[in-house]
Formats: structure tokens, sequence, C-alpha cells
């Protein structure tokens, strides 16, 4: 079931054209990564979808209730985090998400207990918001915006100032919610390796336009892969590459022969090999990243 549906979205400011007509869902149960550098128009279409900014053009719809027509009854729905989580530093965490929680009826004290437990932390809700450090508070922000259970959640750049631990446990959090809860989740970010181990599908965006909405899985999926044979005698072992691979290009460099293949294909190549009378010290597969696939797909970023 798509969770929200964006439709030919668009964000002109003048003449200048910030968001150009995106259109993409999100599922229960799934991540969603909306990928792209700086200034690709990512936290504008964040601000869009939650009504913190007018759009020029296209629709948003969450539950598929219209935000134009039906806002209160749509934002029903979602947990927002906009960058970092507005918090009362003076107040226990306890506190906070008894105040934030009185904004949305029929939040009851197991449920508190229940999103406590949920992000993990349940040793330092009793502590002063002022004493957490950036990856608690970001934490708290999220049990927060789910306090009364949204079936989606929006985050805009959500793991700007943490540390790798703070972005770990904030990734571990998340993957919780989508496999367990069935939340579907929309996350901006430039950090595509983050991207990578958290998303299911990313929309690739680049100077406000949609490129492609990829599946990660299959993104990374290397079928056709960079493979580097170490050897003994490169001499040998380069015919007989050439010769099952015909019209392949193959890197010669020293001991290393490179070429891209299948790992189907590399058992009958190391057979070929040895029977030859090459010696195979290692075999390496190069994986390409998701941030070496986002320049392929867009051919790089242009200054």
């Amino acid at each position: 079931m798509s969770l929200l549906q964006i439709r030919n979205l668009s964000k002109k400011i003048g003449k200048r054209i910030i968001v150009e007509g995106l259109t993409f869902d999100v599922k229960a149960g799934e991540i969603m990564g909306l990928v792209g550098p700086n200034g690709a128009g990512k936290t504008t279409t964040i601000r869009m979808i939650v009504g913190l900014s007018s759009k020029s053009g296209g629709q948003v719809f969450i539950h598929g209730k219209d935000i134009d027509r039906s806002f209160e009854q749509a934002m029903r729905h979602v947990g927002v985090i906009v960058e970092n989580p507005d918090l009362y530093k003076y107040l226990s965490g306890y506190d906070n998400l008894i105040h934030f929680s009185r904004m949305s009826p029929g939040v009851s004290s197991e449920r508190i207990q229940e999103v406590i437990s949920l992000v993990g932390l349940e040793d330092s809700i009793d502590k002063k918001v002022g004493t957490y450090s950036l990856g608690m508070k970001q934490r708290l922000g999220l049990a927060v915006v789910l306090a009364h259970k949204p079936s989606l959640l929006v985050l805009d750049e959500p793991t700007n100032g943490l540390d790798p631990a703070g972005i770990r446990e904030l990734r571990e959090h998340l993957i919780n919610l989508s496999q367990k809860e069935g939340v579907g989740v929309l996350i901006s970010s430039h950090l595509m390796a983050e991207m990578e181990l958290m998303c299911d599908q990313v929309a690739i965006l680049n100077k406000g336009k949609l490129i492609g909405i990829h599946n990660v899985a299959e993104m990374m999926d290397n079928r056709l892969a960079p493979v580097r044979f170490e050897v003994d005698r490169p001499e040998l072992a380069l015919p007989v590459l050439q010769s099952l691979l015909a019209g392949k290009e193959i890197i010669a460099d020293q001991q290393t022969l490179q070429v891209a293949i299948t790992k189907d294909q590399i058992p009958d190549i190391t057979k070929k090999l040895m029977n030859t009378g090459v010696n195979i010290y290692s075999v390496q597969i190069t994986k390409q990243t998701l941030e070496e696939k986002f320049i392929e797909i867009t051919g790089g970023i242009e200054k």
C-alpha cells in the first residue's frame, strides 16, 4: 500500500526552478531515500510534503488524503523531523515526551513506555535533555514523532552532526521500524554510503529533477563487475583470458589482470588458467558503491 504519493510536485521562485515534476510513492514497510548533492532539492521537497513550504504545482497524498484539501487528516499519519528535533533542554527526556504527546489525542502512558523502549532510551529517559549526546537527542526526537503511532516518517538529513556510532544507531532503529512495525520512511541525505546501507529504494535528484528511482539491492547487484586475478605468469594468463572473453577489455598491470565478468564465469576462468600452468594467488571482485552508481547514472555532477 502506498502511504505517500507524490505527483508532479514542483517549486519555483521567480524564474528559478527549485523542484521540477517529481513523482514517486513510499509504501508501507519501505525506506525510500531522497539522494543527491547539496542543492538538489531534497529539503525543499520534504518541506512541501509536510506543509512547511508552499508548492508551485503538483499534488501530495498521504493515506489517500490530498494535503491541500485535508491537511490535518493527512498529517495525523505522519511523524516529521526536519534536521535536528526541537526539544526542551531543561526538561527530562520523559517530560519532553509527555509534553509533545499532549499535542496528539489518544497517546497513552503505555505507548510512551513503548516508544522509550523502541528507541533504546530506558536508562537515560529521566535525565535532562541538556545532558544528552546528539545521538540521544535524535533518538528522543524519533520517540516524540512515533508516540502517536504514525505509519509514515518523513526525515530531512537526520544524520547531520551525528558521529558514526550515532548514525549507525539511527539507521538500526529506522530499519527496525520499517521491518517490524511496517512504518514507511522517506529520508533525505547526501550521504550515499549511508543510504546504501539503509534504504530499500532511492529517488535520485539532481538540480531539482528526478533522475530515476532505483531498487538499492538491484542497483548493487554486481552480476557484471570488475574482477582482478593476481597470477604468477601474466604473460600466459593474458592469452587465456583473451580467448575466453573475446571482445572484453582486459587491463594488465604487472602480476594482475582485470576484466568485467559475472561471478558465474570465475570458476571456469580459474580452471582454464590453472590448466595452462598459471598459479592464481587471489581473485578480487570490486563492488561498485551507490555513490559510484550515482555518478554513473547522472554522468557526474555539474558545477
